[in-house]
């Protein structure tokens, strides 16, 4: 097959939301100065909207089955992202086709199959914290893969600040029902998943341009998770009349705002601007969705989720600032 990407060598991460994001070069040559409204639209593209995207799942899996509501979100964005990659005669090779496969298990079958599933129960402000511990996760499996230790006092209180977080939202008294703490449990699993994503595709070192291999890992992730709905008997007792306008308006809104215009804004925004000012989404999207999840579905708050959401974003917090101190020396 021909190749016809980008030759620049990217990584692949996600945000807190799961959508699959490219880590572009930082030698990527300097861009005139963008619009300043078109700036601000674009933060608050990748602030809010990957931030209300956790109500938004639990509207969509309230009557359509968890594993195909993520499969068909990403088989439609990747669909129309593959489209613009071909129109721009952007081809796969063999080996993007291969780690397509990988990344896609990782970040949408064990990332965001698992937390559509677990959303059936779980409030969409706890799913986002939970969520938000990714970068800790990573720094951990990080030091188990390469088999050494690295560690400075902001990591360590990084990582002490966010397990702290973890098992305050996990404690006794915090769900109502059994299947909540199963829930939550499954969410943390979906955050390792999509650790174990990062640390693959980093390590694979795939060169291409970061929109084809988002949209190869978006379609293969659909695939699995359209399998795996139908094996496990999703579509027994399924009926399209069955789903309400709210599950509807809400996949719709996944599909168009959360997977095209927010990811759309946060390749742009990668484009002008460093990578560590474009993460505040890492810390600011759980806030929004404890916020939107109070405002719009009656989502409880008490002073233990306060507490454990402060713990969580500043350990997210720590955990960067260390990361990059490692980074440097």
């Amino acid at each position: 097959m021909s190749v016809e990407n980008e030759p620049a060598r990217i990584a692949i991460d996600t945000s807190a939301s799961g959508m699959l994001e490219p880590s572009l070069p930082a030698r990527i040559a300097a861009k005139p100065v963008p619009n300043r409204i078109a700036v601000l639209l674009a933060f608050g593209a990748i602030w809010f909207i990957w931030g209300s995207t956790f109500l938004a799942i639990r509207y969509a899996v309230e009557t359509i089955p968890p594993f195909y509501a993520a499969g068909t979100r990403h088989l439609i964005a990747g669909s129309l992202i593959i489209s613009w990659c071909f129109i721009k005669k952007l081809r796969p090779t063999r080996a993007q086709l291969r780690a397509s496969f990988i990344t896609g298990f990782f970040f949408f079958v064990g990332g965001h199959g698992l937390v559509h599933w677990a959303q059936q129960w779980v409030p969409s402000g706890i799913a986002a914290l939970l969520i938000a511990t990714e970068p800790i996760w990573v720094f951990l499996l990080a030091d188990i893969v390469d088999r050494k230790w690295r560690m400075n006092p902001w990591l360590a209180s990084g990582v002490v600040l966010g397990l702290g977080g973890v098992a305050l939202l996990l404690g006794k008294g915090q769900f109502s029902e059994p299947r909540m703490k199963t829930g939550a449990i499954v969410v943390l699993i979906s955050a390792l998943s999509w650790a174990a994503g990062i640390i693959y595709s980093r390590r694979s070192k795939l060169s291409g341009h970061p929109l084809l291999l988002s949209a190869l890992s978006l379609l293969a992730g659909s695939f699995m998770l359209l399998v795996i709905g139908t094996v496990i008997g999703e579509a027994r007792g399924f009926s399209f009349s069955s789903v309400t306008f709210r599950s509807w308006a809400a996949l719709a809104y996944l599909i168009v705002f959360g997977s095209l215009i927010a990811f759309t804004s946060y390749a742009w925004l990668l484009e002008h601007y460093s990578p560590t000012l474009v993460a505040t989404h890492t810390y600011i999207n759980p806030i929004i969705a404890v916020l939107i999840g109070w405002l719009l579905a009656g989502e409880k708050l008490s002073l233990n989720l306060g507490i454990a959401a402060a713990m969580v974003i500043g350990a997210v917090i720590l955990v960067q600032r260390g990361t990059a101190l490692l980074e440097r020396s």
